[in-house]
């Protein structure tokens, strides 16, 4: 008779995937002591990771990247919008 395969809801694979993960230790002893098949918390490690390091197309070295221009983006913004009031107030000062 073929077994039932286990059902883990979402907040029990990250919550392995935690433990594993802060704690350091091995997925054979962590799978141990949750009752859950090694390779099967092994690939919710592996998942997680390659979700983190964005295995999307976009290396970690495009991930900073990415970050550090938007965070330039966000000041350029910045500047521009003050640039943009102190013309204004440049007109309003000299039509007087």
């Amino acid at each position: 008779m073929p077994q039932k395969r286990k059902k883990y809801d979402r907040e029990f694979r990250e919550g392995a995937v935690r433990i594993v993960e802060e704690t350091g230790k091995p997925i054979a002893q962590v799978a141990r002591n949750l009752g859950v098949v090694e390779g099967t918390l092994g690939n919710w490690v592996k998942q997680a990771r390659e979700a983190r390091e964005g295995r999307d197309g976009m290396s970690k070295d495009d991930h900073e990247e990415l970050k550090r221009l938007r965070a330039e983006n966000a000041e350029l913004r910045m500047e521009r919008d003050v640039l943009k009031r102190s013309v204004v107030l440049w007109v309003k000062e000299a039509t007087k």
